[in-house]
């Protein structure tokens, strides 16, 4: 998995992940952090979550969350992050420097979708999307989820090709 090599028009988005997209276009990086990129790429949970983080502060910080999450828990195993408890949770959370801005909604809502992962996909956020149903049936799974409305949904379609986990390319959107 990698960077696309087909980049999709976003001229219908404004905000932070437009600016995202083109610090890609400049620079070959998302986050503006290679390492958070790649953790991005390599773990579909962490993708989810940064989407689901991009609310009320800067894209690239929500992007690098999940991130700083799975170096203080040691993982992000949506198992192991169901099980847990909340207010520890929320704890690790708000340690210095915070996951989120909005700690403790944003510990509420992981939790969540943590549980929900694991019992409708398998602990794995791509079992959402790798089936091969196309983009409104991936939107409409989103948007069951805590914290994803129409919107941030829409915007998945951006994070999951860019980040390499669909290639939207051919779609008309």
């Amino acid at each position: 998995m990698g960077y696309p090599t087909t980049l999709l028009d976003y001229g219908d988005l404004d905000g932070g992940l437009v600016r995202m997209m083109e610090r890609f276009r400049e620079e070959g990086t998302m986050t503006g952090e290679p390492e958070a990129d790649q953790f991005l790429m390599e773990d579909a949970n962490a993708a989810l979550l940064g989407m689901l983080y991009d609310q009320r502060v800067r894209a690239e910080y929500a992007f690098t969350g999940p991130i700083r999450l799975k170096e203080r828990l040691g993982h992000l195993d949506m198992a192991k992050l169901a099980a847990m408890d909340l207010d520890m949770l929320r704890e690790q959370f708000a340690e210095k420097p915070a996951v989120h801005r909005f700690t403790n909604v944003m510990a509420d809502r992981t939790h969540q979708i943590a549980g929900i992962l694991v019992e409708e996909y398998e602990g794995n956020a791509a079992t959402m999307w790798n089936d091969g149903c196309d983009f409104s049936t991936i939107q409409k799974r989103l948007m069951k989820l805590p914290g994803f409305g129409k919107m941030k949904a829409l915007k998945m379609r951006y994070v999951l090709h860019y980040f390499g986990y669909r290639d939207f390319s051919g779609d008309a959107g």
